[in-house]
């Protein structure tokens, strides 16, 4: 009796066991499908500003609905041309990442459309002890000496002056790889800046002598500042107050005479009086 009753527990158990395996397949059979594409990728890591050929690019397999927008599935199409930034390997490549058709690789594929490209000479001093590496911002500061009044102070005609701000470096010397993160010490970067930033740049370094000041890339914020001249970096130091001279001992003062009147003496007629033996003065 208790076998049987083990034997029939044991078959409504199997029983919905596979009934459940089954309702679990026809509910993933109903479920859409995970297929998946080949897109180009890099095969190895690329720099920008390289003229790509079809060797530099590999297919690998890509889920369907998150194939970037604008790739590629034919690395044949790529060869000619050039890239805008780096690619790492295994990177889809579309072509948001391509300079347009046509361009030539360097430096030029990298140039901002209506912007321009102007070298400045610097040392490691200007250079921000080669901590001014391409993809960083830099503010432009010129030192020179501002047209003053005659007789106004000399100390006022020396300026510093941040004259460009957040000016994006191209290249150092003529590298343009954006992955280095250790200071070099180059003696020319190259900077983009717009037709009217390049006039000043030429102009400011003809008049005086630049510097370069790494700024922050997420840094939005205007620098307004009125210059550095040497009146403000030095300022003059008030004059001493002058001394107020000790006042001189006031005069002894002598006392007034006192002038005693004495009363002039009264003129007395006298005479003498003889009263018997006695004898007296009378005045009168």
């Amino acid at each position: 009796m208790k076998n049987k009753r083990a034997i029939l527990v044991m078959t409504v158990a199997i029983l919905f066991g596979f009934a459940a395996v089954v309702f679990a397949s026809r509910w993933l059979l109903k479920q859409p499908g995970s297929s998946s594409g080949r897109i180009v990728v890099a095969a190895a890591d690329i720099s920008l500003g390289q003229r790509l050929t079809p060797e530099m690019f590999k297919l690998a397999d890509w889920p369907a609905n998150s194939v970037p927008k604008g790739a590629f599935t034919d690395p044949q199409k790529l060869g000619g041309r050039v890239l805008k930034t780096n690619l790492l390997m295994g990177e889809p490549v579309s072509e948001t990442k391509l300079a347009p058709a046509g361009t030539l690789g360097g430096l030029s594929a990298l140039i901002t459309e209506g912007k321009r490209a102007i070298t400045v000479r610097v040392n490691d001093v200007i250079g921000v002890a080669g901590f001014a590496l391409p993809g960083n911002y830099v503010d432009i500061i010129v030192s020179t000496q501002k047209d003053v009044p005659p007789g106004t102070d000399a100390r006022q005609q020396n300026i510093s002056k941040i004259v460009l701000e957040r000016i994006l470096v191209l290249a150092v010397a003529q590298e343009v790889n954006r992955d280095e993160t250790k200071p070099k010490v180059v003696n020319a970067v190259t900077l983009e800046v717009t037709p009217e930033q390049a006039e000043k740049l030429d102009l400011a370094r003809s008049v005086g002598t630049l510097s370069l000041a790494l700024r922050n890339q997420v840094d939005p914020q205007a620098a307004s500042t009125e210059g550095a001249t040497k009146l403000t970096l030095l300022p003059e130091a008030p004059p001493p107050a002058p001394r107020k001279p000790a006042p001189k001992p006031a005069p002894a003062v002598r006392p007034a005479p006192v002038v005693v009147k004495v009363a002039a003496p009264v003129r007395r007629d006298c005479v003498t009086v003889l009263n018997g033996l006695r004898m007296s003065q009378e005045c009168f």
